[in-house]
């Protein structure tokens, strides 16, 4: 077949495509951020998010400020930052669980949805008829995804688990900071909740994976996600340098026990981050910086003997970077091909022109405030790309309609609900403005 009768896929069809995750429901019962980051993961790939929130408080995350979100006149509105950050492209239905009606309108949810995703304590749903066991009777497709602290077995199951507790629990925080002997030394947490967003980020993968298998048995399953699991996962190197050593590693502050030179540097006026990556981009560095001695030297010619050398090495790099400025320093570096940066604070960051140029902040219509800021998901799909549809929704901004489109409820069946109190709407507020 001649080459110019073969088309691609691509060119096959000039019909847009629609989103992954199109046709996909998720009944979501969590809150905070773990489980909250995974069902925006799952709303941005255009799955149809149904945020189910306690009438008047909804997730506690809606007050955890300030800062909040400022309405049209600079005034603070209800809307935490923290909340906006986790919950965009859902719909807030506000149902009180723990009443019977409140809880049968969440399994009549469940009848249709395809993904569950909840963080209670582990059996905290059963009394409610909500666990996975009473929902996947009523629809064995179910995908049930339990994101807890330490999982639904084992000893500490029982026990709530939160981000810094699992930080420190997890070994993170042993490696995280100045060594003791330093000033300041001591554990430090990361200074955002990554173990949640981790296992955000795990509980996504599960589930996409659970679909998929769905293809083919036709049958759900239980995700059992858990902090501790994913904080000991994502030590990555730093446990198996433990596992194959026997050797619990240590805290650097900023360099890298497998690599070196691989951390920041002192300069003349300010910091820089060096990483060095291999012997050719150490070569390049002594070139750089005129010290072509160390790079013949047998202690420092390989990365391991500069590993294991790093005390003889660092003193000799860290005076001559003291002798011009860091922003010399990066332009040098960036010239001979070695990866080099400054350390910037957030507000650097988000206005530096390559966050700029990837559009990594976006903004999506808000009720109260006119329009709320997001940043951009890293999930670049050049057919299907993520949609900044929905900004964080109000608490109860979607419970009728919800109620009506999906159950199929008449408006006085949710007006009844609504005046028996087992379902929440916006505030009078909210709707006025």
């Amino acid at each position: 077949m001649p080459h110019d009768d073969i088309k691609s896929p691509q060119a096959a069809t000039t019909a847009p495509r629609k989103q992954p995750l199109d046709g996909i429901r998720v009944l979501d019962l969590s809150r905070v951020l773990a489980g909250p980051w995974c069902t925006q993961n799952l709303a941005d790939l255009g799955a149809q998010v149904i945020k189910i929130e306690r009438p008047g408080t909804g997730d506690d995350t809606r007050s955890w400020g300030p800062p909040f979100l400022r309405d049209t006149t600079g005034r603070d509105t209800s809307e935490s930052a923290y909340f906006l950050c986790a919950n965009r492209n859902k719909q807030s239905v506000a149902i009180d669980m723990s009443s019977r009606e409140g809880a049968a309108l969440i399994r009549e949810f469940a009848k249709t949805s395809d993904v569950v995703v909840e963080n209670f304590k582990v059996g905290g749903l059963s009394k409610y008829g909500l666990d996975y066991v009473s929902l996947s009777e009523i629809n064995p497709r179910l995908v049930y995804c339990s994101v807890t602290g330490f999982g639904q077995t084992g000893p500490l199951s029982q026990r709530a688990g939160y981000d810094f507790l699992i930080q420190g629990m997890g070994g993170l925080m042993s490696i995280t900071g100045e060594p003791d002997s330093m000033p300041g030394g001591g554990p430090e947490k990361v200074g955002v909740a990554v173990t949640d967003l981790m296992a955000g980020m795990y509980a996504t993968t599960g589930i996409l994976a659970a679909l998929m298998e769905r293809e083919k048995s036709g049958l759900g399953q239980h995700l059992d996600i858990a902090l501790l699991d994913c904080q000991l996962a994502m030590l990555a190197n730093q446990s198996t340098n433990y596992l194959t050593t026997g050797i619990a590693p240590e805290r650097m502050g900023n360099a890298h026990p497998n690599i070196v030179p691989y951390q920041t540097f002192a300069a003349a006026d300010g910091h820089l981050i060096l990483a060095c990556g291999n012997d050719s981009q150490f070569r390049s560095i002594c070139t750089a910086m005129n010290l072509p001695e160390l790079a013949l030297d047998a202690r420092f010619a390989t990365n391991s003997a500069r590993s294991i050398n790093r005390l003889e090495l660092l003193p000799q790099l860290e005076a001559a970077f003291m002798t011009r400025t860091r922003d010399a320093w990066i332009d040098a570096f960036e010239a001979c091909g070695v990866p080099c940066g400054p350390i910037n604070d957030v507000a650097q960051a988000f206005s530096s022109p390559q966050a700029k140029a990837r559009g990594a902040v976006r903004e999506i219509a808000h009720r109260l405030a006119g329009i709320a800021p997001t940043v951009a998901s890293p999930l670049r799909l050049s057919a299907t790309p993520v949609q900044y549809n929905q900004a964080p929704p109000m608490l109860g901004e979607h419970t009728a309609e919800t109620l009506r489109d999906v159950l199929g409820m008449s408006d006085a069946q949710v007006g009844k609900l609504m005046n028996s109190g087992v379902i929440g709407g916006m505030t009078q507020a909210a709707n006025d403005d």
